[in-house]
């Protein structure tokens, strides 16, 4: 989103930086909480909450079961996947 979260939906900037601040594990998190309470109420907080942690663990899952990158993403990291070594890890290659 490059910072700018116009997506569209109702209060997409406030829950945006929700889950920022969830998966940073933010000193801010529980203002940004908050800020999903106020605008949005607290069953649509924690629906949002339900859905950065399943996204979460859908993207750790793939990455344990050793699914590919897609073309456009390996393509995109190549040059700090290098840098930080993190290639080595990748012991399925033939």
């Amino acid at each position: 989103m490059n910072g700018n979260p116009t997506s569209g939906i109702q209060a997409g900037g406030i829950l945006s930086a929700f889950a920022e601040a969830i998966l940073a594990n933010a000193d801010n998190l529980a203002q940004a909480r908050s800020a999903v309470v106020v605008a949005l109420g607290e069953a649509a907080m924690i629906d949002a909450a339900a859905v950065v942690a399943g996204f979460n663990g859908i993207t750790r899952i793939a990455d344990a079961t050793g699914i590919p990158l897609e073309p456009a993403k390996a393509e995109e990291t190549q040059s700090w996947r290098g840098a930080l070594g993190i290639d080595a890890f990748d012991n399925l290659k033939s």
